[in-house]
């Protein structure tokens, strides 16, 4: 069994963010998104990854990423060199998966399930593919399926008007090698790109077995702002513990799960959980609320911050009003000239500055 993870989108909906790096190491609670992934097929067995990058931001993916090892895991890096589709970018990974059976996890989701009991389904019912499933207030917005009592799936609708359920496809995938036969009958779909549902389509009309399962946990697609920092609350929910590896003094306050990094100083600061603060942070007379992700090597003084995501080396320097739902990206500075009288939201890109002034 093989893995294969796509990590080769331009990430539009994150601009400006990714111009200038890559969505899938955007990090939740301090993590790139990409490594879930990585870390939930390892935990399954699969250890031979492949991971398909594109020319803007595959050094990056892979200079951080590296070749597995820190995962127990073998990395083999895949260049798709234009963003054809999901089942083109298994057409341009045929060479690595070759005849295995392999699980397909789109790089910037996040699911709270484990793969065991899909992967165990998948080889028990020698399925063609298997697909999983959420249930969603909105179907429309997603490919939806269509689903037997018996688990097996009768037809797949992208984004339909009426929708015959509300079971959204998330975005892991099991396949057989027969996906490659259904892959090379297909024709681009309207927007251009070879669909992956277009693929499973095929595999059922053939008389193929296609099951599904429905997720129990939850399903994260952190491709937008809020979702990204809906993803960072439910992780540090689930994950934070209370550590500390830096220094605090004795004019802070620190209550429930907060983690602190190494070589982090916490001076005169509030700091309630969950939070989590990376290594050789300085934080000075700072409120820090909850659900907030700081990475590396982040300055903030005289900060007010709740909800919100800081990308590693930012500084965010004498802002008197409280900064929410924000996402600031690595590097960037932001600093206020004078008090103003409103909250303030923000979605800042790498190497940015921004003063606020009257």
């Amino acid at each position: 069994m093989k893995g294969l993870i796509l990590s080769g989108g331009k990430g539009t909906r994150l601009r400006p963010l990714t111009h200038t790096g890559a969505k899938q190491l955007v990090p939740v609670a301090n993590k790139p998104i990409l490594w879930y992934g990585i870390e939930s097929l390892v935990a399954a067995g699969i250890t031979d990854i492949g991971i398909i990058i594109n020319p803007e931001t595959g050094a990056e993916i892979q200079d951080k990423t590296g070749d597995g090892g820190q995962f127990g895991a073998k990395i083999t890096y895949i260049l798709q060199t234009e963003p054809a589709g999901l089942a083109h970018a298994v057409k341009v990974a045929q060479p690595f998966l070759q005849d295995a059976p392999f699980v397909m996890y789109l790089g910037d989701n996040l699911i709270q399930d484990s793969l065991d009991s899909f992967l165990q389904r998948f080889q028990e019912n020698r399925s063609d593919a298997l697909i999983m499933l959420k249930s969603v207030a909105n179907p429309s917005a997603f490919g939806v399926a269509k689903v037997m009592d018996d688990g097996q799936v009768v037809g797949l609708v992208e984004k339909p008007t009426v929708p015959p359920s509300n079971l959204a496809l998330v975005g892991v995938y099991f396949f057989a090698p027969t996906i490659h036969k259904a892959i090379a009958t297909i024709a681009p779909s309207p927007r251009g790109e070879l669909e992956i549902t277009d693929a499973i389509q095929v595999l059922i009309d053939g008389g193929q077995r296609v099951d599904a399962c429905q997720l129990a946990g939850w399903w994260l697609d952190t491709g937008k702002k809020d979702d990204l920092l809906a993803a960072n609350s439910i992780i540090l929910d689930d994950l934070t513990l209370a550590t500390n590896g830096g220094h605090v003094d004795e004019h802070s306050r620190v209550t429930g799960r907060v983690s602190i990094g190494a070589g982090s100083r916490i001076i005169h600061c509030t700091i309630r959980g969950p939070v989590v603060i990376g290594n050789d942070c300085h934080l000075e007379h700072c409120y820090i609320g909850p659900y907030s992700s700081i990475a590396d090597r982040v300055t903030l003084v005289e900060a007010d911050l709740e909800h919100s995501v800081v990308l590693a080396d930012a500084k965010v320097v004498g802002v008197h009003h409280r900064i929410v739902d924000s996402l600031i990206g690595q590097r960037a500075h932001l600093t206020e000239a004078l008090r103003r009288p409103k909250a303030l939201r923000f979605m800042i890109g790498d190497d940015s500055q921004v003063e606020l002034t009257p």
